[in-house]
């Protein structure tokens, strides 16, 4: 039996003090045996390397970040086409992702972020592409718009607030945050009304261009949780934007003429038919650049830390009818999978698909275009099929014409006056 050697007794469990478990006094009034500081030991070192076990866990979490090609593998199965504004955006995602977990080694090189600037026209994937980049990453990612975005002290959202809706995507890890990617969406929306000087002030134009600047060139920025305006007494939130990657888009409508005015493409002389004269501006777009933003209303300093410029095609017939049927969110594949749900088999006849894009590409409307075409047909359908007692439903292009008839997208009859 062990000898008692002191009248100390341990705080923590009550022994008594003794050879084969000596009691020793730390603090006044704290006494610890020697059994429960080696238990106190054990469970520091145990919680240490829990942490250094979630430090590498989150740093492997990071650096798993598909390759390029991957991410263009991934894109391919969503979006048709684009190939080339598929690549700017793999690449630049995952530079950004190289750039923020380099170590700091001694030749001091400091990789500048990059951030993208897409152009094309309305409904060939801008945005397509940024939601499937950010159901891709497990990272911070937020689609904002730029048409609510004013100038502080107007009605409208503060430019700050387009990093709340960041904060929102991981909620509230600053962190975090500050790795992450935005999109901001209809860029051109907010371009420089005129170069006219006015009594009135540009607060959604040139101004929010300026309030922009220090977010994409990378400064500490107070983002307001709660969105500012509505919550004055709110605490605010430091942000630094230096590791926040930034993807913008935009229509430029109207932009081929900047184009066509630069290349000077009025052709003149033999050899140039109505044809290659029409190829020749429907690829304009793909010549964008710097300069063709600046005269159609974005500030040099905007264009400055937009350093990657991308255009997006305008898609062609064969696209089109790919997009209708091809990608695992295909609008066919769509109404079919809300057909199956009430035990109805959906088809749909080639010629009555081969209609949908024609008349797509009549109303110049890109791949929305195509969604709302698809909807107005299928209305009745929708209505009708699931109380009748039916179990495949076939479209076919009289189908097609007769409800286009109906819902007077197109008048094919002409009304004769009363004489």
């Amino acid at each position: 039996m062990a000898n008692k050697r002191s009248g100390l007794v341990c705080s923590m469990c009550g022994t008594p003090d003794s050879s084969s478990n000596p009691v020793v006094k730390v603090l006044e009034g704290l006494n610890l045996c020697a059994d429960c500081i080696k238990f106190i030991d054990d469970a520091r070192d145990a919680q240490l390397k829990k942490a250094s076990k979630k430090g590498e866990a989150q740093k492997d979490e990071v650096l798993s970040v598909p390759k390029p090609k991957e991410i263009k593998e991934y894109l391919d199965q969503y979006i048709i086409g684009q190939d080339e504004a598929k690549k700017y955006l793999s690449v630049a995602v995952y530079n950004h992702y190289k750039r923020i977990t380099q170590s700091k080694d001694s030749d001091d090189v400091d990789i500048e972020k990059s951030n993208i600037i897409l152009v094309g026209p309305t409904g060939t994937g801008k945005t397509l592409l940024a939601k499937t980049i950010a159901k891709l990453l497990d990272v911070p990612f937020a689609i904002v718009d730029a048409t609510v975005l004013t100038e502080a002290g107007y009605v409208g959202e503060d430019i700050e607030s387009l990093l709340t809706r960041l904060l929102q995507a991981c909620d509230y890890d600053v962190e975090r945050a500050e790795k992450g990617v935005v999109f901001i969406d209809e860029i051109d929306k907010i371009a420089r009304k005129s170069d006219n000087p006015s009594i009135t002030r540009d607060v959604s134009g040139e101004g929010v261009q300026q309030g922009l600047l220090k977010l994409l060139e990378g400064s500490t920025v107070l983002v307001p949780p709660n969105g500012g305006r509505k919550h004055p007494e709110q605490k605010m939130i430091a942000v630094d934007t230096k590791n926040i990657l930034f993807i913008c888009g935009g229509a430029f409508d109207g932009i081929e003429r900047k184009i066509a005015s630069r290349l000077n493409t009025h052709v003149v002389g033999y050899g140039h038919d109505e044809a290659s004269r029409k190829r020749q501006r429907d690829n304009l777009m793909r010549y964008v650049m710097p300069q063709d933003l600046k005269s159609f209303g974005l500030i040099p300093e905007i264009i400055g830390r937009l350093p990657i410029l991308t255009s997006l095609d305008p898609l062609d017939r064969e696209a089109l009818r790919r997009i209708l049927t091809e990608p695992k969110n295909a609008i066919v594949r769509q109404y079919k999978k809300l057909f199956l749900l009430d035990g109805v088999e959906l088809e749909f006849a080639d010629d009555a698909l081969d209609l949908i894009v024609d008349k797509a590409i009549e109303y110049k409307l890109g791949a929305r275009g195509l969604r709302s075409i698809v909807e107005t047909i299928m209305v009745d359908a929708m209505f009708e099929v699931p109380s009748e007692p039916v179990k495949k439903f076939t479209v076919d292009a009289a189908y097609v014409q007769d409800k286009l008839e109906k819902a007077h997208f197109e008048k094919t009859k002409i009304i004769e006056p009363v004489s």
